[in-house]
């Protein structure tokens, strides 16, 4: 980016680069404009033409009659067409946990019991989104949706399952990136639909994809220490703080251990919403079971101070991942790249750490399905907190998008977060988001594993989620009084008009993308449909059961 170029080159780099991008997914917005030159100058045309005998040191004709002035008016539209190209074509630094809960940074909740200093650095300079959901709160559906920009049910990644995408159809995060000029890498947890040897199916040319937490930083780090003659983009996949899984089983943490948990009067507080939700529908109870069955969730005898203990483990994983975020934070710093980065902040999925009596996630509760999420670029987007609904599965790769100057293809539902994180007026904004969920990862309850998948509504005030299968197959809170989900209020008839409402929303939803599962879900005014009994009821596309996740 800081390669100084003649004006010769200016003008006759940009054909090359038309014609070798101009088949190959979207435009950048000065493909788009042909009143625009490669570097987005307005005059574009008429520019490129004067200038394009600079290097040669002859002038057009009209230039010789205007002399000096001119050609140093000429070169100053060089200067600034370089100066806007690299405004406008910011590194982009994607850095991703796993299994992190939106509220777990100690800029968010204190330092009484957690401290992320790096993490809150980002959040210092850009906007953090309060209210950012996954478009499914488990690993591949989320991730595979993050990389991709399309909704679950459109990749067919419902469930951690093994499967290929269509690189065609499901172009890539690195592939629309790499066809937009820039050099492209990612390192750490994969997890991607895409052969990761196969750079022409996801577009990243280096992929070191290793799920050691040390490993991704030193990776990251090495390459930001490079030389880059291109914008670049680099994921940093962090598998911290999933280890709380392998916690919770008692299994060794393969990203190192985190001691041993101090007297309880040191431990952070058991979760205000540790019981079920007062009328919660028979599906989750069921589901609850099902979980508490099967030896990768072993957490159905919990008391409320070994939810405690976990709680304290859990916020000391959120530590060590933030250290190594904070190796990545200082190598950019070193290289005078802070302020031409974007750097994009979220995690796969939340952990609700005995919530309602759940550890890990696919649950629709707060803890499992809403992520932290920051947009920073130091010195251009503006430092706070947008309460406005973000669906990060959608909105995420149009966004990178957006910053990088590329125009959003038709495909992708999303919509670009860079206005709110610009501090500008937006268009009007959004005013619910649905998230998809398949939990089939239980173990046997009486005769049957019980599986079912749902879909949740978010708006400004309620949650709504509806479920295959149960005898009373809704949802509804009131999270304006009820954060912690406590109280379920489908039942009510007080609020039969709101249910309703969600109800139509979740139909245009399904209407507008497409989605199938919603006429099953909502069909015959939501009547009973019970849990099958044949031994073994799973939903279609799940693929097969993963013993631990």
């Amino acid at each position: 980016m800081k390669t100084r170029r003649s004006c010769y080159q200016i003008h006759f780099a940009w054909p090359k680069m038309r014609r070798a991008t101009s088949d190959q997914g979207p435009k950048t917005r000065d493909q788009m404009d042909g009143r625009r030159n490669a570097f987005g100058d307005p005059r574009g045309k008429a520019v490129s033409q004067s200038v394009d005998r600079c290097d040669a040191g002859r002038l057009a004709p009209k230039a010789q009659k205007v002399g000096r002035k001119w050609l140093a008016a000429i070169l100053s539209v060089c200067a600034a067409s370089l100066a806007f190209g690299a405004a406008a074509r910011p590194n982009i630094l994607f850095i991703m946990t796993d299994q992190h809960f939106a509220e777990a940074l100690s800029c968010r909740m204190g330092p009484q019991y957690l401290k992320t200093p790096a993490l809150d650095s980002i959040a210092a300079t850009g906007t953090f989104f309060s209210r950012a959901y996954v478009a499914n709160p488990i690993c591949m559906p989320s991730r595979n949706s993050l990389f991709t920009g399309r909704y679950p049910h459109e990749t067919g990644v419902t469930a951690n399952i093994q499967r290929r995408l269509d690189p065609a159809e499901f172009i890539n995060m690195g592939s629309y990136l790499r066809r937009a000029g820039y050099e492209t890498a990612y390192a750490g947890k994969w997890h991607l639909c895409y052969d990761e040897k196969d750079s022409a199916s996801h577009g990243f040319e280096t992929v070191k994809a290793k799920m050691l937490d040390a490993d991704t930083a030193t990776n990251v780090v090495e390459f930001l220490r490079q030389k880059h003659e291109r914008p670049f983009l680099v994921v940093a996949s962090f598998l911290n703080p999933h280890n709380i899984c392998e916690y919770a089983r008692g299994e060794p943490l393969n990203n190192g251990a985190v001691g041993t948990p101090p007297p309880l009067a040191q431990l952070p507080p058991a979760p205000a919403n540790l019981p079920p939700p007062k009328n919660e529908p028979d599906t989750m109870t069921m589901m609850r079971k099902s979980y508490h069955a099967t030896d990768t969730f072993p957490v159905g005898s919990f008391t409320p101070e070994k939810w405690r203990e976990l709680r304290w483990a859990y916020y000391r994983m959120i530590e060590k991942v933030d250290a190594e975020i904070g190796r990545v934070l200082a190598a950019l710093r070193e290289r005078g790249l802070e302020e031409n980065t974007l750097i994009v902040f979220t995690a796969d999925h939340g952990e609700c750490a005995g919530a309602h009596g759940f550890n890990q996630k696919t649950v629709f509760y707060e803890e499992a399905a809403r992520v932290p999420l920051i947009v920073s670029l130091k010195g251009t987007t503006k430092p706070g907190v947008s309460a406005k609904l973000v669906n990060t599965g959608i909105d995420v790769l149009p966004t990178m998008l957006d910053f990088a100057g590329i125009e959003k293809p038709a495909k992708l539902p999303g919509v670009s977060l860079r206005q709110l994180a610009l501090g500008q007026a937006s268009a009007p904004w959004r005013t619910y988001v649905v998230v998809g969920n398949n939990m089939v990862q239980g173990g046997p309850v009486g005769l049957l594993r019980p599986a079912t998948e749902g879909r949740m509504v978010r708006t400004e005030r309620y949650k709504y989620a509806v479920y295959m299968f149960g005898e009373h197959r809704e949802s509804l809170v009131d999270l304006q009084k009820d954060p912690g989900e406590t109280v379920d209020l489908a039942g009510d008839p007080a609020y039969r008009s709101v249910l309703l409402e969600h109800r139509d929303l979740l139909r245009a939803f399904a209407k507008e993308r497409n989605d199938p599962l919603v006429a099953e879900l909502l069909a015959d005014d939501i009547k009973a449909r019970p849990f099958t009994s044949d031994g073994v009821q799973i939903p279609r596309g799940s693929g097969k059961k993963k013993k631990k996740v």
